[in-house]
C-alpha cells in the first residue's frame, strides 16, 4: 500500500507546466504535496495548473540553464513553504537529427542540449541539496530517456545528454546518501500535447496507434504513465531504492534489435 507520508511535503517540478511535468504535479497534489511549478516560458499553462490543483501550489519562472536561476528557484520554494522534500528534474530539450548524418549536428547543438538536460539537473540538485538534506525522507527523480540507455532517439546529442543524466543519477545517489535518494525514469515515446499540436488530432491518434502496434504492451505511453513511477520513486515507502533507472516505454526496450541502425528508428 502506498505511503501517506507525502502529505504536506513540498516538491519542485522543473518544466512543470505542461506534459510529463504537469502530470506529475497533478499526481503529487492528489497526495497532498504542495508543488512549486517551474516554467521557462509556459506561464499561462503553469498558472492554470496551479489554480487547478490548488493546495497552495505556486508557480516560479526560472531559466534553469542559469545556475543563479536554479538557486533562486530553490530559495523561492523555501521562502514559500519552509522546506523542500522532493525534486523532479523534468525540463529538457532536443534537436531532431538523423543519427546517420554526422553533419546534422554542431558543437553548439550538443552544448545547448547538455546545458538543460544534464547540467541544469545537476545545478538544481546542488541548489536544493541543503533543504533536501534537512528533510526526513527526501528524494530526487531525474527524467532521462531510453535514448540514453540504447543510443537511440531524436538525435545523437539528445541520447548522449540523457546517458550523461543517467550517470549523474548514479553518481549523486552515492554522494548524497543516506539523506537524499536519487533515481531516474527513462521514458520512450510519450504522447504529449507537443505531438498533438504539431500533428493535429488525427495525426496524433494515428501515431499512437502505430506506436501501440510495435511495443509488447500494445499501448502508447502517455504523460500520466510516466508520472506514476516518478511519484512512486519519490514516495518514502521506496526508502531502499536509490541509483536506479526505471524504463517506462510499454516494454519497447525488450524488442530493441542490436543490429538496428539508429537512423532507421
Amino acid at each position: 500500500m502506498s505511503s501517506d507520508k507525502m502529505q504536506g511535503g513540498v516538491a519542485i517540478i522543473t518544466g512543470g507546466g505542461t506534459g510529463i511535468g504537469a502530470a506529475v504535479v497533478r499526481r503529487l497534489a492528489d497526495r497532498g504535496v504542495r508543488c512549486v511549478i517551474n516554467y521557462a516560458s509556459s506561464k499561462d499553462d503553469a498558472e492554470a495548473l496551479a489554480a487547478e490543483v490548488g493546495n497552495g501550489s505556486i508557480t516560479v519562472q526560472a531559466d534553469i540553464v542559469a545556475d543563479a536561476d536554479c538557486r533562486n528557484l530553490a530559495r523561492a520554494a523555501v521562502e514559500a513553504f519552509g522546506r523542500i522534500d522532493y525534486l523532479v528534474n523534468n525540463a529538457g530539450r532536443t534537436k531532431f537529427a538523423n543519427h546517420e548524418d554526422l553533419d546534422a549536428l554542431e558543437a553548439a547543438d550538443f552544448i545547448d542540449i547538455y546545458q538543460l538536460n544534464t547540467i541544469a539537473a545537476f545545478q538544481m540538485i546542488r541548489a536544493c541539496a541543503p533543504a533536501l538534506e534537512a528533510g526526513p525522507a527526501s528524494a530526487v527523480v531525474n527524467v532521462a530517456s531510453v535514448a540514453g540507455v540504447y543510443g537511440m532517439g531524436s538525435s545523437v546529442a539528445y541520447a548522449c545528454s540523457k546517458g550523461a543524466l543517467i550517470t549523474l543519477t548514479k553518481s549523486l545517489a552515492r554522494v548524497l546518501a543516506p539523506a537524499i535518494r536519487v533515481n531516474a525514469v527513462a521514458p520512450g515515446y510519450v504522447g504529449t500535447g507537443w505531438f498533438e499540436k504539431r500533428l493535429g488530432a488525427e495525426g496524433f491518434a494515428k501515431l499512437n496507434e502505430r506506436i501501440a502496434a510495435n511495443v509488447p504492451m500494445a499501448l502508447a505511453t502517455m504523460a500520466e504513465d510516466v508520472a506514476a513511477p516518478i511519484v512512486s520513486l519519490l514516495d518514502p515507502a521506496m526508502r531502499s531504492v536509490t541509483g536506479e533507472v526505471t524504463l517506462v516505454d510499454a516494454g519497447g526496450h525488450l524488442d530493441v534489435a542490436l543490429s538496428r541502425r539508429p537512423g532507421k528508428e
